[in-house]
């Protein structure tokens, strides 16, 4: 029998009902998945992400984007915003059909080149900001928490929009410790991003209308 001159296309899958809940998946799976419904995998488990986010979520979102990203300006360290795939290998050198987490931090500082590809970043970042959505709180704050201490995100960062508070967690020895809760009139900083200073009364300013 001849040999076929061509390798045939994986197949696509363009609607997320046809995957099993309870399956665990790879990220060579989920570079086959063609639906518009944003996910994450955790651990080979499928999360679906949360829908439009509130306006103040996307405020803050914004404010604290452009807070880091002056900051960066001119410096080595690159800034991203989901959506951006983060790939977490369990082995650095490990293959898609091997990695079984890929999420989607709402920002994130990668201080090392070498983890950047085409297809996003592989491995830890340095500094990972989630903004809670009520529809996810509870992942980022479990699982994602989890998943950051593991790897190794030294610097994590999560905000309560609709309280105007955000907590910092640094990583010590392996572990999360929490540097506190800080509310509109604090300012605060960065272990990771030294010199980084950011006004939460910037962040948090009060949203007309």
């Amino acid at each position: 029998m001849a040999t076929p001159l061509y390798k045939e296309k994986e197949p696509r899958i363009d609607d997320i009902s046809l995957l099993e809940p309870e399956a665990t998946y790879s990220y060579a799976d989920y570079l086959k998945w063609t639906f518009e419904e944003r996910v994450e995998l955790i651990k080979g488990k499928l999360f679906r992400m949360s829908p439009a986010p509130r306006r103040t979520y996307q405020e803050v979102h914004s404010r604290l984007h452009v807070e880091i990203g002056s900051f960066l300006k001119g410096k080595f360290c690159h800034l991203y915003s989901a959506p951006f795939d983060v790939r977490f290998p369990n082995l650095t050198n490990d293959p898609d059909d091997q990695t079984f987490t890929v999420v989607q931090p709402d920002i994130c500082v990668v201080c090392d080149s070498a983890k950047l590809d085409e297809a996003g970043c592989k491995g830890a970042p340095d500094l990972v900001v989630e903004i809670l959505s009520p529809a996810i709180a509870s992942r980022d704050l479990n699982e994602k928490y989890h998943l950051y201490e593991e790897h190794g995100v030294k610097e994590y960062w999560v905000v309560y929009p609709g309280e105007n508070v955000l907590e910092i967690y640094d990583l010590v020895e392996g572990r999360y410790v929490s540097r506190g809760k800080f509310v509109r009139e604090n300012a605060v900083g960065s272990n990771v991003l030294k010199g980084l200073k950011v006004e939460l009364s910037d962040v948090f300013e009060e949203i007309n209308g």
